[in-house]
């Protein structure tokens, strides 16, 4: 059996990875594993947006996505040599977008708002912790979610996500 053509799971986990361990959650499983979900739900939200038609998804499988060279740099996280594969799957602009998303929970109305224009419709499934997190999803995320460490990698791509959300005017 082929792969599907149109999946976004490898980048939306791969940059939801790459959250993951650049803003690790405080020690437990429990944290790890919330932290894990609300970064695969700001992943997956993202890349849907990002990449919104079928056709979007499969010139990303064809030509790549950016991997994590600069973000590594920016953030001061070089790779350790041997966590090199899966890096290749991340996108820069997912992690961006994500980024805002978790720095700014107000967002994610907008972002499931937007998803519904996208062929992804329904795909981000229950997004519960990203869009509405419990007390003890926000203390498995306090540096995920923290605006100020993430400013660096949110502001990327900041104003396309924006223009994306129709939260500004296009720009020209």
């Amino acid at each position: 059996m082929s792969p599907d053509p149109t999946d976004l799971t490898p980048v939306a986990a791969a940059s939801a990875r790459w959250l993951s361990s650049a803003y690790p959650p405080p020690g437990g499983a429990l944290s790890r594993a919330l932290a894990d979900v609300q970064a695969r739900q700001a992943g997956l939200l993202a890349a849907a947006l990002r990449f919104p038609t079928g056709l979007d998804v499969q010139l990303l499988h064809l030509l790549g996505p950016s991997g994590s060279h600069r973000l590594d740099g920016l953030t001061g996280h070089p790779p350790p040599p041997q966590d090199g594969g899966w890096r290749s799957w991340v996108d820069e602009h997912v992690v961006s977008w994500a980024a805002c998303l978790l720095a700014e929970p107000a967002l994610t109305v907008h972002a499931v708002r937007a998803l519904e224009g996208t062929e992804h419709r329904g795909a981000a499934g229950h997004l519960r912790r990203l869009t509405d997190p419990g007390t003890r999803d926000l203390e498995a995320t306090v540096l995920l979610r923290h605006p100020d460490l993430l400013e660096t990698v949110a502001a990327l791509h900041r104003p396309r996500f924006l223009e994306t959300l129709s939260l500004t005017p296009p720009l020209p």
